[in-house]
């Protein structure tokens, strides 16, 4: 496992699955508000629906791992506090912040305040692990795909107001995914990918399943097979990115992985293009494409050089 997870083709290979499931989260989703004829406004039924959303996915996880892999989970004693915590941090709290945020905060701002996350991620590395150092190829990376997600986004809605319920919750989400991603590293050594990733899916969506059905005031989301199809397949992007990501973060050092995220917004760009009636390929989502590519060939020639030094 710990071969397969840490060369640098399965990394690349894996990171553009996790990042491309979670893309297409964004047409997928937009679509079930549609069906579901959720309003714009409409925060606790958004929120609701997330909670159902990780619930589904977290009994997807136990059940790919013990009908398809036949591997039992044991569960410790010890491990319920971290995933707990981790629940917390990744699914309840950040996501609360994340689709309040996003209903307060232009398109363009949201899409560049979610990759905030990735910078977060590869600073707080550089000062926590001795090997996820920052340096010129990784600072160059990070630019290059930071600019591809500014400029898939030029010429929509940008605007330079703040406000703390829309660019604030955003950025307190970005933070949090952060700390979220840092606190992986610190307990998957000893905790089975599956059992995190279903665990602290299932005990987050719980705090969102009431808050959301609190708000909802004993209304419930009208449910059809389409929009109940759509949930299912959201559910099966947690349920498989976020395993996945684990994996990657328990073999890897944050700051080398994370990078990837910015494909997230390319991916869910592409998608919309291609789902949502109304969104289309544009010269500026190929122009943005290419450079967060030329940022992942900036890292990797960093790793590859790294390598032959250490040779």
């Amino acid at each position: 496992m710990d071969n397969f997870f840490t060369k640098k083709h399965n990394i690349l290979i894996i990171a553009l699955i996790c990042t491309a499931l979670w893309g297409s989260a964004f047409p997928v989703v937009k679509i079930g508000y549609e069906l579901l004829q959720i309003q714009p406004a409409d925060i606790y039924s958004k929120v609701y629906f997330a909670g159902l959303r990780f619930f589904i996915a977290s009994i997807m996880v136990f059940l790919i791992q013990n009908i398809l892999i036949k591997e039992k989970i044991h569960m410790k004693k010890d491990y319920i506090k971290p995933i707990i915590i981790l629940g917390l941090l990744q699914t309840s709290l950040q996501y609360f912040f994340f689709y309040i945020g996003v209903a307060n905060t232009s398109g363009i701002k949201s899409a560049i305040l979610q990759s905030g996350s990735t910078f977060f991620t590869v600073i707080a590395a550089h000062f926590i692990y001795a090997e996820d150092k920052l340096n010129i190829n990784r600072v160059l990376s990070l630019i290059l795909g930071f600019g591809g997600v500014i400029l898939i986004n030029l010429g929509k809605d940008l605007d330079l107001s703040f406000k703390f319920i829309g660019e604030g919750f955003l950025l307190i989400s970005a933070l949090l995914s952060t700390i979220a991603t840092m606190y992986v590293k610190t307990i998957s050594a000893d905790i089975n990918p599956f059992l995190l990733s279903g665990g602290q899916m299932f005990s987050g969506s719980l705090l969102l399943l009431i808050i959301g059905k609190i708000g909802l005031k004993g209304h419930g989301l009208n449910f059809n097979i389409a929009s109940f199809s759509l949930l299912l397949y959201a559910a099966f992007i947690s349920a498989a990115a976020f395993t996945l990501w684990y994996m990657l973060l328990k073999y890897n050092p944050p700051g080398k992985v994370s990078i990837y995220r910015l494909f997230i917004p390319i991916f869910g760009s592409i998608f919309s293009a291609m789902f949502i009636k109304g969104e289309q390929f544009t010269l500026n989502l190929l122009m943005g494409l290419i450079l967060v590519v030329l940022g992942i060939l900036t890292l990797n020639m960093d790793n590859k050089v790294r390598t032959n030094v250490k040779r």
